[in-house]
């Protein structure tokens, strides 16, 4: 048997695979079993920030992974302390929370935010607003945060204390704040699984403004737009404002599995010894990864960010087929009159990779990716939405 003959034996039927084997890639290009090339413009869902087997990356895990590869959270670990030193330092936070995922650092965010109500106003106080079309995970807490119906059909019941409000919508928000007992309001800058919807400037004042009359905690879900993802370090940074909490994940890691949970001043000692554990949660290879992602996300960087952006949203926008494009940096969803699906199988046979969110054509390419790689991949794509 084949790869896909096994996958189909082996492996749980939970992912609409493309019918590709990737087998190596290298920056931004990636191969399949066949020995054909691609640009690839989805870098595994926002993850391979500096696109695959980048050197300094590849260095800084093969060196850790020769010295220490696990040690458990009863031991202190400098690539765990260093790089919670970098998060904090460069966001003005205070402490962090490593697990494994983003779903595992909101689980961990929802749970200070009940902590921190039920200390401070009593345990009914156990309500997180977040926003109908959001994605915050799959796990059951998780799938609950999620404001969206298909994903919670099959699992019922799931965990309770959540209510979801339309993105955007400044009055339903403030009535639902003023008429619940309310812990904390969790939200994507850019609703990623959504649709790459970007909050209003006006909503997010709105979530603040409130959070500081009431005393509500806010958490900025960064998993898909933290990390340089949207042009700042994370998402919020858009809008001129630091959250209670944030998640981050993908890009985090570069191409290994890590979490955080990211907390402030007022935060930041909520959780006691032994109130939330992680057995692999600051794994050194992990961090050793993180580390070298994270001290190269510069102002540099996340200028060449905007610029590709904005190469890439003037050049989509002349498409007569395209409707709309939506997003920030290069998290970004295009709106097409053909079905998004007929284009992202069309752009692979002429070698390049896109996926979805919703109904529009999603592009998360890596953030260093060349310019020229860049404008052949965009030239495809916009043949093929043409056609």
């Amino acid at each position: 048997m084949n790869i896909k003959e096994k996958d189909s034996l082996y492996i749980a039927n939970t992912y609409g695979r493309f019918p590709l084997v990737l087998t190596k890639g290298k920056g931004s290009k990636v191969m399949d079993e066949e020995g054909k090339e691609y640009i690839d413009l989805a870098t595994g869902i926002a993850v391979n920030s500096f696109g695959y087997c980048d050197d300094e990356w590849t260095n800084a895990i093969n060196s850790q992974l020769n010295t220490l590869q696990h040690t458990s959270n009863l031991y202190y670990s400098k690539p765990c302390v260093e790089l919670a030193e970098l998060l904090c330092e460069k966001t003005g936070m205070k402490k962090v929370f490593f697990s494994n995922s983003g779903a595992e650092a909101n689980e961990c965010a929802i749970k200070v935010a009940r902590k921190y109500a039920a200390d401070k106003k009593g345990s009914d106080y156990n309500t997180i607003i977040t926003l109908k079309n959001s994605f915050h995970g799959r796990t059951i807490t998780t799938l609950a945060a999620t404001g969206q119906d298909v994903f919670h059909k099959d699992f019922l019941p799931l965990t309770q204390g959540f209510a979801y409000v339309e993105a955007n919508n400044c009055d339903e928000l403030v009535k639902t704040v003023e008429n619940g007992k309310i812990a904390a309001i969790m939200f994507e800058t850019v609703q990623g699984e959504g649709g790459i919807n970007p909050l209003t400037e006006e909503f997010v004042k709105t979530i603040f403004d409130l959070a500081e009359k009431y005393d509500i905690i806010t958490i900025a879900d960064e998993v898909q737009t933290g990390n340089g993802r949207t042009g700042e370090l994370y998402g919020f940074m858009n809008y001129g404002v630091l959250p209670d909490i944030f998640s981050t994940a993908k890009g985090l890691g570069g191409g290994l599995p890590i979490g955080a949970t990211v907390l402030s001043e007022k935060t930041k000692d909520v959780l006691k010894s032994g109130d939330h554990g992680s057995t692999f949660g600051g794994n050194p290879v992990a961090c050793a990864g993180a580390i070298s992602i994270l001290k190269r996300i510069d102002c540099k960087l996340l200028n060449e960010v905007k610029q590709k952006s904005q190469y890439i949203v003037e050049t989509l926008s002349k498409c007569n087929e395209v409707k709309s494009v939506t997003g920030k940096g290069l998290m970004l969803g295009i709106e097409t009159v053909k079905d998004a699906g007929q284009i992202i199988a069309e752009c692979q046979q002429r070698g390049v990779l896109v996926i979805k969110a919703k109904n529009k054509v999603r592009l998360l390419p890596a953030l260093n990716i060349p310019f020229d790689e860049l404008k052949k991949a965009i030239n495809i794509l916009c043949e093929v939405i043409e056609e």
